[in-house]
């Protein structure tokens, strides 16, 4: 599209841009939110897979193989599978396991309860259970930090790993992981994969589908009423799972309305214009400001 088709700036004030958004929540029939890697990162320093947290929890491993954020360090090649799972157990158990819940979480909970609701994520660090969202309301489409599955895979099962991640995380020596403690499919022998959407041995188990059918479910039943598409923190990198969906929807809604909260980069349909408000601003600001007026 050219750029006369998109509009990407706000035109109201960070302050009106809330009590608006406050008052479309207000009057809505349901609220659709898509929540991107953004609304983790707004959670604050605490979260961050880089800089000062990083240096604190994985220097050892940036002064070995050069990487300097945790996100690079799911990608390096590592040359055994003790060294790989002496990483991932850490990665996990820092993210998904030992950290807290983010604020900003907490105020979209408040916001959405007792309305009707749904979540779409892309995000895989659980912090919407953790929360104490409803289940049923969510649709993790990309996995979880919690999850095994078999690397192969030979069978569509996913499996829980707490209990594996904390003894490879208290035993590792050296940057490795003790070689009895990694995972192993049950069935076939072969490595265990964290279940994290990178290429098509994907693991989609029941609990994924069920997910998927609820989603699907609540998303055609809400088609001609007041929906307020509120979309979190979601960037450029898979705009099919959240941001396409929610440009179609609101277009194919007369009813509904979209909201882009996304700090730095905000971008809509000039089709959906009149029924658009967009948020570049802080995820944590503006749910706390909003929470505040409802």
């Amino acid at each position: 599209m050219s750029s006369s088709q998109w509009i990407t700036t706000s035109t109201t004030t960070f302050s009106a841009s809330v009590k608006e958004l406050a008052r479309r929540i207000e009057a809505a029939d349901a609220v659709f939110v898509g929540a991107g890697a953004g609304l983790s990162t707004a959670c604050g320093p605490e979260f961050a897979y880089a800089g000062e947290r990083f240096d604190r929890l994985f220097g050892d491993f940036a002064r070995k193989y050069r990487f300097h954020d945790m996100y690079s360090g799911g990608f390096y090649p590592y040359q055994t599978l003790e060294e790989k799972w002496a990483f991932w157990s850490r990665n996990v158990w820092y993210n998904r396991y030992d950290c807290p819940v983010g604020q900003p979480y907490l105020d979209l909970l408040d916001i959405v309860s007792g309305r009707d609701y749904f979540v779409l994520t892309t995000n895989v660090d659980h912090q919407f259970q953790r929360a104490g969202f409803d289940k049923e309301r969510l649709f993790y489409t990309q996995g979880d930090y919690g999850l095994f599955q078999c690397s192969e895979p030979c069978h569509l099962q996913t499996y829980d790993n707490y209990d594996v991640v904390k003894a490879m995380v208290e035993q590792q020596r050296d940057l490795r992981v003790p070689t009895e403690l990694i995972p192993h499919c049950p069935r076939c022998g072969k490595p265990m994969a964290m279940n994290l959407r990178a290429d098509n041995t994907f693991v989609q188990d029941e609990g994924w589908d069920r997910a998927c059918d609820r989603y699907v479910e609540w998303r055609n039943a809400h088609t001609d009423c007041k929906v307020v598409y509120l979309e979190l923190g979601v960037g450029g990198n898979t705009p099919t799972i959240i941001k396409y969906p929610f440009w179609q929807l609101t277009a194919q809604n007369p009813l509904g309305f979209y909201v882009q909260v996304n700090y730095g980069e905000v971008i809509a349909p000039t089709e959906i214009a009149d029924r658009t408000l967009l948020i570049d601003g802080d995820a944590a600001a503006v749910l706390a400001a909003v929470r505040a007026l409802l």
